[in-house]
């Protein structure tokens, strides 16, 4: 192969020849000359270079051959290989295409986006591959990954602040009215509801407030919620808002919004921090079946326990083999004025029985110790100790009030430690306790999401400087908890599929595997796989749906791309003779 540049022949005495073969004329270098004993005189060792240009003698097109033998040579035009690494991480971009392709994102963005969804998409594959979405890094990531921009083109960190400042409002609701509009509103879902909050480092933003934020900078902050479907397979829509709103007023404005977007036969399943009266009798008025978590120890969670504790706990119908643990439906009552009995899902688990004991004697032991060393000071005594233990005090004058000594309160202790190990979840319909855990479980996607939304998603803290460059970057987030999501997903089911659990079966875990995955450039610019799939990352993609043939060809086509995007030159073929010649 050929590339199609003209460059001068090289000028090196009886190292450089030409030969005509069937009327193309090719440039032969000498590399060595190998001595024969029979025929006693050395003969030399020839290698093409290229091919000569016959309009012009003194120029040829070269070939891989030249490139090797020539590393430092001046190419004309734009023949550079500086924007692109000569290695590319190409396994995460396989999954990522493919849930892109599977979800409809680049049909339902491209109508809103326009020319700039390749680059969209590429924010939020880089947002998901390397847990960071600082736009200053971006190009350093193109450098060496695949990309959905048109020819696989790097922009630059400045193309990326004008991308984010020009999506509007308009364009994110009509790719929200899409998106919903796609789902099948007939069924009965529970919208898997949670939110959290950022902090705001600096600029113009309009819906940064000061409020009560969960990892407390003293920096302004806003809040942002996702609603995901009953499965937890797909996020369904996002809002944010002031910092200064709370959970549990922004759930009620949120159930408007649901109507909005069609969503009428559902219920919502939601963390314990939407627990309260006012929000359980909004849903009751509004027809809304819920799934809730109790919060912690409250007395009516610890009365449930205490009268069904040993019922369950050695049960085989009781036992939900999915998640190791006993459950029991008990009906009640939430509060005295309650209209309608709710069920109450009362669990049991013995590893997290063990492991609530350790902390809280570990918590005991050290509340205990650190007592001990204030003994005789005048050291004032947290509140939070006084649950646990009895302090006593001794007065050496009038207001001069020393702390003695700290017993403790064993009865209180001894009730905490019969209520390790359980757990309550509250659902508003009838159902199993098998059915509601799995329901509640299912929740699990979005919590790890929002967990790992500190890392990867946005950052603890926002760093753009305007309000259109953050509801930007918020909506790329979104983008990319639909693919990081869809990605979950599928590699929990091939998990349930084979009855095993793998740590490089995880979303984190996947994508490192696949970033093994590599191709390189060879020295007439084409890209090889750089070794065979191996079969960890066979069974990775396998979860995806695809076998060898569908990789094959998916690495086909992305060597194309590169090739296309790495000096954008056409390789000229020899004739059948030349190419023989080629590997003389």
């Amino acid at each position: 192969m050929y590339l199609d540049i003209l460059i001068n022949i090289p000028v090196e005495k009886g190292r450089v020849t030409c030969k005509g073969i069937k009327g193309i004329t090719y440039v032969y270098y000498e590399l060595e000359r190998v001595y024969d004993p029979v025929k006693k005189y050395s003969l030399p060792k020839w290698m093409i270079i290229g091919k000569r240009c016959e309009d012009d003698h003194s120029m040829m097109y070269p070939n891989g051959n030249y490139l090797a033998l020539f590393p430092e040579a001046d190419l004309p035009g734009s023949y550079s290989h500086d924007e692109r690494s000569s290695s590319q991480h190409i396994g995460p971009y396989i999954i990522i295409q493919k849930v892109i392709k599977e979800e409809g994102l680049d049909e339902l963005l491209r109508p809103v986006i326009g020319k700039d969804t390749g680059l969209l998409l590429d924010l939020a594959a880089y947002s998901i591959i390397t847990e960071d979405n600082a736009a200053q890094y971006y190009p350093e990531y193109a450098y060496d990954h695949p990309l959905f921009t048109d020819d696989m083109k790097v922009y630059s960190d400045t193309k990326i602040s004008e991308f984010l400042s020009s999506v509007t409002i308009d364009q994110r609701i009509k790719f929200l009215d899409a998106w919903n509009n796609a789902k099948d509103h007939r069924q009965h879902i529970y919208i898997s509801y949670d939110s959290t909050n950022k902090n705001c480092q600096a600029g113009d933003i309009d819906m940064v407030e000061l409020g009560a934020a969960k990892d407390n900078e003293g920096k302004p902050i806003f809040n942002y919620s996702i609603a995901y479907d009953r499965d937890n397979s797909e996020p369904l829509f996002y809002e944010e808002y002031p910092g200064s709103i709370n959970d549990v007023s922004q759930l009620q404005y949120m159930i408007e919004k649901v109507n909005g977007y069609g969503y009428h036969n559902i219920g919502f399943i939601l963390d314990r921090g939407y627990f309260s009266r006012e929000n359980i009798r909004c849903m009751d008025n509004g027809g809304y079946q819920f799934i809730i978590m109790c919060k912690g120890m409250k007395e009516l969670v610890s009365s449930l326990v205490n009268e069904n504790k040993g019922t369950f706990e050695e049960s085989r119908s009781s036992y939900i083999r999915e998640y190791d643990i006993y459950g029991k439906t008990v009906e009640s009552y939430l509060y005295p004025s309650d209209h309608k009995k709710r069920y109450f899902q009362v669990y049991f688990n013995d590893h997290r029985c063990a492991a609530e004991k350790d902390q809280l004697n570990e918590r005991i032991n050290k509340m205990a110790d650190w007592l001990k060393q204030q003994e005789g000071t005048s050291t004032a005594i947290p509140d939070s100790f006084k649950k646990y233990f009895d302090l006593v005090y001794w007065h050496e004058g009038k207001e001069d009030q020393k702390f003695s000594l700290a017993c403790e309160r064993t009865d209180v202790i001894d009730q905490q430690i019969r209520l390790c190990g359980y757990f309550v979840i509250i659902t508003s319909e009838k159902m199993t306790a098998k059915e509601a855990l799995i329901l509640y479980k299912s929740r699990d996607a979005s919590e790890k999401l929002f967990r790992g939304d500190k890392s990867y998603l946005g950052g603890q803290s926002l760093r753009v400087y305007s309000s259109e460059s953050a509801d930007t970057k918020i909506f790329i987030e979104f983008i990319a908890l639909i693919m990081r999501n869809r990605i979950y997903t599928l590699l929990k089911e091939e998990m349930a599929r084979t009855h095993r659990k793998l740590n490089d079966m995880t979303v984190p875990g996947a994508i490192k595997e696949l970033e093994k995955l590599e191709m390189i450039r060879q020295l007439n610019n084409t890209y090889i796989l750089d070794h065979a799939v191996s079969k960890t990352q066979k069974r990775i993609l396998k979860a995806f749906g695809m076998e060898a043939p569908e990789i094959k060809d998916e690495l086909k086509q992305i060597s194309g791309s590169l090739m296309r995007s790495t000096g954008g030159y056409q390789r000229r073929e020899a004739d059948e003779d030349g190419k023989k010649n080629d590997h003389d």
